[in-house]
């Protein structure tokens, strides 16, 4: 009788004990989640704040070189219309002096010695 009494009272402590451990561990669980929640809460806001901050400080940024690339585009145009009178001036220049220039070209043949010493003032 004493052994069996020994034997529920020590699986009593047992299923107490047990019954202790998972309740600590579902209160840490809870605790852990509601922890992990407030800093993904708060990261999400910082995240949220930073990026509009972002977006607010880009937008001038974005209008001024939307502006700065329509002006240089009216400035490319405007040489590039000049680029194109030029060449198309040259062009006919050339077509020009190629139909009134019948005569031949003149070809100079210059023959050089290098194993003549060269010709100096004293000479």
């Amino acid at each position: 009788m004493g052994l069996t009494s020994f034997l529920k009272n020590f699986l009593a402590r047992s299923k107490d004990s047990t019954t202790d451990i998972s309740s600590q561990k579902e209160n840490t669980n809870a605790e852990i989640e509601g922890i992990a929640t407030s800093y993904i809460e708060n990261a999400e806001t910082f995240v949220d704040e930073t990026f509009t901050k972002i977006k607010e400080a880009s937008e001038p940024i974005f209008e001024d070189a939307i502006e700065y690339a329509s002006q240089a585009k009216d400035i490319i145009n405007e040489y590039v219309e000049k680029a194109t009178d030029s060449i198309n001036d040259i062009i006919d220049s050339v077509k020009e002096s190629i139909e009134t220039d019948d005569t031949q070209p003149i070809v100079y043949d210059t023959v050089v010695d290098v194993s003549e010493k060269p010709i100096t003032e004293n000479d």
